[in-house]
C-alpha cells in the first residue's frame, strides 16, 4: 500500500523532524542528522559553505537543478536563524578536523585513506 504524502517526504524517501523552516529537516541516519533540504542529502551546511563562498541562490541551482529556488533560500535562511550551529558543523567536517578524529591520512597523490578497523597500519 502506497504510503500518503504525510508519511512521505519529496520522491517517497521518509520525512524527517521537522524544523521552523518548512524545507529544512533532520533525519536519522540521514547525513548525521544534520539539517537537510526536506526529501534529499543535501545539507544546510553545504549550502552555508556556498553562500559564504560568494555563491547566489542561481549559481546554486545551476549546480543543483532539482533543487528550488525556495529551497535553497530556506537553507540559507536556516543557516542565519542557527549560524553558531552550523558553523560548528562546518568546522566540525572541515578535511583537516575529520582526519583527526579517524586518523586518516592524505598521500602525495592527494588521496585519503583512511584506517581498515582490524588491520594494522591501515591499509
Amino acid at each position: 500500500m502506497a504510503s500518503s504524502v504525510t508519511e512521505q517526504g519529496i520522491a517517497g524517501t521518509p520525512q524527517g523532524s521537522p524544523t521552523e523552516h518548512p524545507h529544512i529537516e533532520r533525519r536519522p541516519g540521514v547525513c548525521g542528522g544534520a539539517p537537510v533540504i526536506r526529501g534529499t542529502r543535501i545539507t544546510v551546511r553545504h549550502l552555508a559553505v556556498l553562500h559564504n563562498d560568494g555563491a547566489g541562490v542561481q549559481e546554486m541551482l545551476e549546480t543543483y537543478p532539482h533543487l528550488q529556488a525556495s529551497w535553497v533560500h530556506d537553507a540559507i535562511s536556516y543557516y542565519l536563524d542557527h549560524r553558531d550551529e552550523i558553523e560548528r558543523e562546518i568546522e566540525a567536517n572541515r578535511i583537516e578536523a575529520v582526519l583527526a578524529r579517524t586518523g586518516g591520512v592524505i598521500d602525495d597523490k592527494g588521496v585519503v585513506r583512511l584506517p581498515v578497523p582490524g588491520r594494522r597500519g591501515g591499509r
